[in-house]
């Protein structure tokens, strides 16, 4: 059995959230808008921080290096501001992308920045000087969640499949139909040892590396609408799925089995699609925002 509890509404967005990352500090995070700013919230005190980034373009995508004290962000336009969080001040502007950046995520083993864009490109990206060391077309649809785990990045494509890149040689070592329609949204286990992927189709899949190919190992029809986000308890026991549908839910690991749902009705939840969620490790808080322009903190007991 698990308890929910909602904590906090936290507003100041004036249009629909998209992204959601982690800050310097564990209980502090960014969160990025169709407003075009980037805004900074404190989970300890439950509220804004002085803090707010103002952009040309739409908010789709954060990234946070802490090796550098770096964010990214990455923009409508095609564009990923990169700003100095010591110096507070933007040093670097890329524009690898002709299209929304819809994902960007960083493997620090690797030293390496993966950017994912609307105009089906994927982008290597050295953090060391920012430069780009490679730019792929992976399909002629868009690109929308990156997730990494050692030595693979799993890239969710437009076209339903998911495309596994290599970080020995920036490569695609392994594609795979993974939805009838667009793929939104995947992560790996903590373990590594499976994935899990969420589309248009509204379905849950899990795949397993069997003898070098990803395998279905169970597919769910889990939401009404699309899935937009999927994220893990800091624990690794639980995760959550935010749907168009505008329900989270949460998921045991090991039994792939809906524990509760979160609603307006049942626990005054959104009221719009939920386009995101971050659990974060301070104090097992779950971060969910969407179009209604809140951002929602909720206390997960077990």
């Amino acid at each position: 059995m698990i308890s929910i509890k909602k904590l906090a509404e936290l507003t100041g967005h004036s249009g629909a959230v998209y992204a959601l990352e982690q800050s310097e500090t564990e209980n502090c995070f960014y969160s990025g808008s169709s407003d075009k700013i980037v805004a900074k919230w404190n989970l300890e005190l439950l509220g804004a921080e002085k803090f707010a980034a103002q952009f040309p373009g739409i908010i789709y995508s954060l990234c946070f290096i802490k090796q550098k004290n770096v964010l990214l962000a990455g923009t409508s336009e095609g564009k990923i501001y990169i700003l100095d969080l010591t110096e507070k001040k933007e040093i670097k502007i890329l524009q690898n992308h002709i299209q929304p950046v819809f994902d960007i995520q960083y493997s620090s083993q690797h030293k390496i920045i993966l950017s994912a864009g609307g105009d089906g490109m994927l982008s290597i990206i050295s953090s060391e000087d920012f430069s780009a060391i490679k730019i792929i077309k992976l399909c002629n649809d868009k690109l929308r969640a990156i997730d990494i785990y050692g030595n693979e990045a799993a890239i969710a494509c437009g076209d339903g499949m998911i495309r596994i890149i290599d970080f020995g040689n920036l490569k695609v070592k392994n594609e795979f139909s993974a939805h009838k329609d667009s793929v939104y949204t995947l992560k790996f286990s903590p373990d590594g040892k499976y994935l899990l992927s969420g589309g248009k189709d509204a379905h849950l899949n899990k795949w397993t590396m069997d003898n070098g190919q990803w395998t279905m190992e169970k597919s769910i029809p889990a939401h009404n609408y699309a899935i937009y986000s999927i994220s893990f308890s800091p624990d690794g026991q639980l995760f959550a799925t935010a749907s168009r549908d505008k329900t989270i839910k949460i998921w045991d690991e090991n039994t792939l089995e809906i524990l509760t749902r979160i609603n307006k009705e049942n626990l005054d939840g959104h009221i719009n699609s939920v386009n995101k969620l971050f659990w974060n490790s301070y104090n097992n808080y779950l971060v969910s925002t969407g179009d209604d322009r809140k951002i929602m903190v909720w206390e997960i007991s077990e």
